[in-house]
């Protein structure tokens, strides 16, 4: 059975990458650790100009230090992982809070560059930037048809 999509309509040329992004995220991880997305107003550049759409994840990972968490890019797909390791020195009468390690991911679209990531009071914010693509027509010229040999 083939499976049909939105994508998979006609009028919809080259969008296979889109497609096989979207199954990949849906398919999607456990919810930890949970994020927020937000859309940040009022900001702008160094120079006074406004910088775009700038949006903000803030993902709760209390208990993760700086250097173990791993921030990448990577065609179109941010990469967030934490690694926390057991401290064996310690001796637990009960464990309630669990030494894991995480990886979540979020596909981002053309335009879309990270700026800045900040890990403060086990709140770690990551802040993109969308850049606002010059707006450009282009006239196509209709070509003389070609003659057909007979």
């Amino acid at each position: 059975m083939t499976r049909m999509s939105h994508l998979s309509n006609p009028l919809f040329l080259g969008f296979e990458e889109m497609e096989r992004l979207i199954d990949r995220v849906g398919k999607g991880g456990d919810g930890y650790p949970p994020y927020n997305i937000e859309r940040v107003t009022g900001a702008s550049e160094s120079n006074g100009k406004a910088a775009g759409d700038l949006l903000r994840i803030t993902l709760a990972v209390a208990g993760f230090k700086q250097h173990q968490i791993e921030i990448t890019v990577e065609e179109n797909q941010l990469n967030i992982r934490g690694r926390q390791e057991d401290d064996k020195s310690r001796q637990y009468i009960h464990r309630g809070i669990a030494t894991r390690q995480f990886s979540r991911t979020f596909v981002l679209a053309d335009g879309i560059e990270v700026k800045s990531a900040e890990l403060i009071d086990g709140l770690l914010s990551i802040d993109l930037v969308r850049r606002q693509p010059e707006r450009a027509v282009r006239r196509v010229e209709i070509g003389k048809a070609r003659s057909q040999a007979g």
